[in-house]
């Protein structure tokens, strides 16, 4: 299926590995330009040239008329103001006028809700709410004056079935869901613009590696022996993968997805119980 989406810009936060970079890479494919961003520079160069490399393989699926998307970095913290403007003024990118903002922040320590206190609250709620929202207000009346805008927040399953120990998560992540069902039911709707929040569960990915790692310190027990049993009570049998996670957000970022707004979808392999 073609997406309908090729030329357009794309800003892809936290796209240097993981979940970030299966979206970036997803996109890509379907000729999309994007600009990635994250803080570790000699990694983001890494994502880049993978996704150089993907963008020219795209080219023999996209017609004889196709021409590689772009891809520019920026190595910035995108929860900052001056991480912002780098991103808006990078050379050879759209400035302001982004089609699609994919924003990703990594989670918020693990821990105690005793032990956090106002600065620990102030820092997750920065990451994981404002700087989204931040990211939207600067991208969206563009969207809506050219007719066209996706809005892709990558949040977390927790938002959805909370984990005591991610109770930082929780708060901000479930403060921008609440952003997000309002702002996607404004009158942005109708102009072609919507906005729709990712939740992953359990994704082969580093930051699900150190967490069974820390696991299997405190337990005593092996790492594939935890795998094992995290694995098994997915109804999938398995850990999701970036590839499929970006295939998800593309289809969502296209021109097919345009019904589809203020929505939270849960890609966790069948692991939430409910119905709704």
């Amino acid at each position: 299926m073609d997406l309908g989406i090729a030329g357009k810009w794309a800003l892809v936060c936290g796209a240097s590995k993981g979940l970030g970079f299966g979206c970036a890479q997803a996109l890509v494919r379907e000729g999309v330009n994007v600009l990635i961003n994250a803080r570790n520079a000699d990694a983001l160069q890494l994502a880049a040239s993978k996704l150089i490399a993907t963008g020219k393989d795209s080219i023999s699926t996209r017609g004889p008329h196709a021409t590689p998307p772009a891809v520019l970095t920026v190595a910035a913290d995108i929860t900052t103001p001056e991480g912002r403007s780098a991103v808006f003024a990078v050379p050879g990118g759209p400035g302001r006028d982004f089609d699609i903002v994919v924003t990703n922040a990594g989670g918020p320590p693990t821990g105690d809700f005793r032990s956090w206190d106002r600065d620990a609250w102030i820092k997750a709620v920065d990451a994981n709410m404002l700087t989204p929202i931040e990211l939207i207000k600067a991208t969206v009346d563009g969207m809506s004056a050219r007719g066209f805008g996706r809005i892709i927040n990558i949040t977390s399953s927790a938002v959805k079935a909370p984990i005591d120990i991610l109770g930082l998560s929780n708060g901000a992540r479930s403060g921008l869901t609440g952003f997000v069902a309002g702002a996607a039911r404004s009158k942005l709707a109708a102009q072609g613009v919507t906005m729709n929040n990712l939740l992953p569960g359990k994704f082969d990915t580093d930051r699900l590696a150190t967490t069974l790692g820390a696991t299997a310190t405190q337990t005593g027990k092996s790492l594939e022996d935890i795998r094992r049993a995290q694995q098994a009570q997915i109804p999938a049998g398995r850990f999701g993968t970036p590839e499929e996670f970006g295939a998800i957000c593309a289809f969502l970022c296209s021109a097919h997805a345009g019904y589809i707004t203020g929505q939270n979808l849960l890609a966790d392999g069948g692991l939430y119980p409910g119905a709704f």
